[in-house]
C-alpha cells in the first residue's frame, strides 16, 4: 500500500451533523516501536520498519455545555518541561510536552474543517494514555505521535468529516512536525495505519514551501514527494519480544545532536545512510519471502550500524542495560537491537519458534529489564 497521488479528502460519506446531535466521541491511536532504520529514516529515500502495538492514547470529545472548552489529561498534568540556556535567556523546549501536540492537532484540524465550511463549536477534550508506566515513565512508544493522531481523528469525527487514513496521516504529520521541528513522521504512520509497515519519509523542504503558498486542503490533496508507506506481513513463527530498560529517553534532543553534527561528517554519514538503506531493503525482502533468518540477520546488522553511528556522533544509543537485554536475547538465538533513538526506552527481539521466550524474560527481570507483553495492533 502506498499513499496515492489521487484526491485524499474522502468526502463521499461527508456528513455535517447538527452540533446538538453530538454525544461523547472517543477515538484512539496505538503506540509504535521502531524495528530497524532509525536515524537514517530522517533522510530521503531511507526506509525504516515499524510496528504498531496494542497500547493506546484515547481522546474523547463532546460538545461543551459551558461557556468555555476544556482540555484535560490525568497523565499529562504533571509532565516535565525541558529548557536550555541561550546566552542569558531561558528557552523552554516544549517538544516533550504532549499538550503542545494536542493544541497543534486542534489548530490544523480546525483549519481544515473551516476550509470545508464547517461551523466551529466549543468542546471538551479528555485524553487518556496507556503509553506510560504506572509511575508515569515513558515506554518510548511514540506518545506525542499517538496523541496527535487520536486528537485529529476525534475532531474530524466531532465535526462529521469522515476521512481516509491518508488524510489523517498527512494532517497529523503536519501538526506533529510543526511542534517537533524534526523527525520522520514514521511514528505517525504507525499510529494511523497499524500493523507492521515499511516507511519512507517525505520531502520536508517541499512541504514547508507548499504550506506557505497553498491552502491546507490543497496540500493534503497532493502527492507528497518521497513518501512511501507499505504494510508488511510477518512470516509465520516470527515473534516480536519487547524489553523496557526503565530509563526514558528524549528522541527530539538526540535527533538535534545528530543533525547538528552531520555536516561535519558528511562522507561517513552518507555511508551510514546507504548501508542502513540496503539493510532495511533486505529486511523487507525477508518479510516478502517469509524468511525469518534473513530478517534476523538484518536486525543484527542494523544494530552494528547504529553502534557505529553512535560512536561517530558521540552519543549513547545502546546504554549498558540495553546491551544486557540484547546479549541475553542472543543467548536464546533471538536477534535483538535498540528500538528508536536509543539512550533508554526499549529493545526489541526478533525470535523464532525455537526461542525460549519465557526463560529469556526471566533472565531479563533478574537484570532489571522489564518485559512488555504488548502485541502488534492491526487497523482494518
Amino acid at each position: 500500500m502506498r499513499v496515492s497521488a489521487q484526491a485524499l479528502l474522502c468526502f463521499s460519506n461527508l456528513k455535517i451533523k447538527r452540533l446538538e446531535e453530538y454525544s461523547l466521541i472517543t477515538e484512539q491511536a496505538p503506540g509504535k516501536l521502531y524495528i530497524a532504520g532509525e536515524y537514517a529514516v530522517l533522510e530521503q529515500n531511507c526506509p525504516a520498519i515499524l510496528v504498531a502495538v496494542n497500547e493506546f492514547v484515547r481522546v474523547s470529545i463532546a460538545k461543551s455545555t459551558g461557556t468555555s472548552g476544556l482540555i484535560h489529561s490525568k497523565q499529562y498534568s504533571q509532565d516535565s518541561i525541558h529548557w536550555i540556556r541561550k546566552g542569558n535567556q531561558m528557552v523552554i523546549d516544549n517538544r516533550d510536552n504532549p499538550f503542545e501536540y494536542i493544541l497543534s492537532a486542534i489548530k490544523f484540524t480546525e483549519r481544515f474543517c473551516l476550509e470545508q465550511k464547517v461551523p466551529m463549536s466549543l468542546y471538551d477534550l479528555h485524553v487518556n494514555s496507556d503509553l506510560d508506566s504506572a509511575d508515569g515513565k515513558k515506554y518510548g512508544l511514540g506518545s506525542s505521535a499517538a496523541v496527535t493522531v487520536a486528537t485529529v481523528k476525534a475532531i474530524l469525527n466531532f465535526y462529521g468529516l469522515h476521512c481516509t487514513k491518508d488524510l489523517i496521516f498527512k494532517l497529523s504529520a503536519i501538526s506533529h512536525y510543526s511542534v517537533q521541528g524534526n523527525g520522520s513522521a514514521g511514528d505517525i504512520a504507525a499510529s494511523v495505519y497499524g500493523g507492521w509497515l515499511a516507511y519512507q519519509t517525505f520531502d520536508k523542504v517541499w512541504l514547508k514551501k507548499e504550506l506557505a503558498t497553498k491552502s491546507l486542503s490543497e496540500v493534503l490533496n497532493e502527492a507528497w514527494p518521497g513518501l512511501k508507506i507499505q504494510l508488511l506481513t510477518p512470516p509465520e513463527g516470527l515473534n516480536l519480544v519487547i524489553g523496557w530498560s526503565q530509563k526514558p529517553a528524549s528522541t527530539s534532543q538526540l535527533v538535534d545532536k545528530t543533525n547538528a553534527k552531520k555536516k561535519f561528517i558528511k562522507t561517513q554519514y552518507d555511508t551510514f545512510l546507504e548501508q542502513s538503506r540496503q539493510c532495511v531493503l533486505d529486511m523487507i525482502t525477508g518479510f516478502n519471502e517469509k524468511n525469518i533468518a534473513l530478517i534476523q540477520k538484518q536486525i543484527r546488522l542494523n544494530r552494528q550500524l547504529l553502534k557505529d553511528f553512535a560512536t561517530l556522533n558521540h552519543i549513547a544509543i545502546e546504554i549498558p542495560r540495553l546491551t544486557k537485554l540484547i546479549n541475553i536475547a542472543e543467548q536464546f538465538n533471538g536477534a535483538a537491537k535498540t528500538s528508536g533513538a536509543g539512550n533508554g526506552d526499549c529493545g526489541i527481539v526478533i525470535a523464532d519458534e525455537q526461542t525460549d521466550i519465557e526463560e529469556m524474560k526471566n533472565i531479563w527481570r533478574e537484570n532489571g529489564i522489564m518485559p512488555l507483553n504488548f502485541l502488534v495492533h492491526s487497523i482494518a
